[in-house]
């Protein structure tokens, strides 16, 4: 079973979340700013958008970063400012209205609570969401939230390869194929990306020979936020 805990909204751990600190800081705007323009098509103007990309500080994906590969910045440029803009409609924390998104009576209230808008939007985005969606081959692995979890909870606590963490619910690969690296790609979108987005997880890339391996580790917000069945099995946190 999956429980998330409620914190206190002034708990250090919840300053690990990408997602909630981007979702605080566009509510607080729209707030702040009577609403923020949309476009035609209803995503997020380029000058918000800029906005977002300066303030979010989203890991590996800074301003200077995206900026690189593009002159102006569109909204779906900025992967998870499209997600959130969806997220925040769908909860009904914010709505388009006249050519502008604005805060809801529910956002309002969230903003001023962040660990009730953490309890409203991580879980959901987490469980609910349909990741292939927005992975880049539209691939599901084969799985559930309930094994997924409870099997990283133990793999990754101290630390854990992509490849190690594939191999754990999936056969080892016969070799490089095409197959194998698109089923690879499939569980790092639908699962280890929604936990690091979450603020659960964390990735640091490290050599190993002449490639490059990225490995896993739990942020102390999984410690602090989440209830899994496993976690009696682990051994408690050494303090130092």
């Amino acid at each position: 079973m999956i429980e998330f805990n409620v914190l206190p909204d002034d708990h250090p751990d919840l300053t690990y979340s990408p997602l909630l600190r981007a979702a605080l800081l566009t509510l607080q705007f729209a707030e702040d700013n009577g609403g923020i323009g949309l476009t035609q098509t209803k995503a997020f103007k380029r000058t918000f958008v800029k906005w977002a990309a300066d303030h979010f500080d989203w890991p590996s994906m800074s301003s200077e970063k995206l900026y690189r590969y593009s002159k102006v910045l569109n909204e779906y440029d900025f992967p998870p400012l499209e997600l959130l803009h969806f997220l925040l409609v769908e909860l009904k924390l914010g709505r388009h209205y006249k050519g502008e998104f604005k805060i809801t009576k529910q956002g309002k209230e969230l903003v001023q609570h962040p660990t009730k808008l953490f309890v409203e939007l991580i879980p959901f985005y987490v469980l609910n969401m349909d990741h292939a969606s927005y992975s880049r081959f539209d691939d599901q692995p084969f799985g559930t939230w309930d094994i997924w979890l409870n099997v990283v909870n133990v793999e990754i606590d101290q630390g854990a390869t992509e490849q190690h963490l594939f191999s754990v619910f999936y056969e080892e690969p016969q070799n490089d194929d095409k197959a194998h690296w698109r089923e690879t790609a499939a569980f790092s979108s639908c699962v280890l990306r929604p936990l690091e987005w979450a603020g659960l997880i964390y990735s640091q890339d490290a050599e190993s020979g002449d490639r490059k391996e990225r490995h896993y580790f739990k942020t102390p917000l999984w410690r602090s936020a989440l209830k899994l069945d496993l976690d009696d099995t682990l051994e408690p946190i050494q303090q130092h």
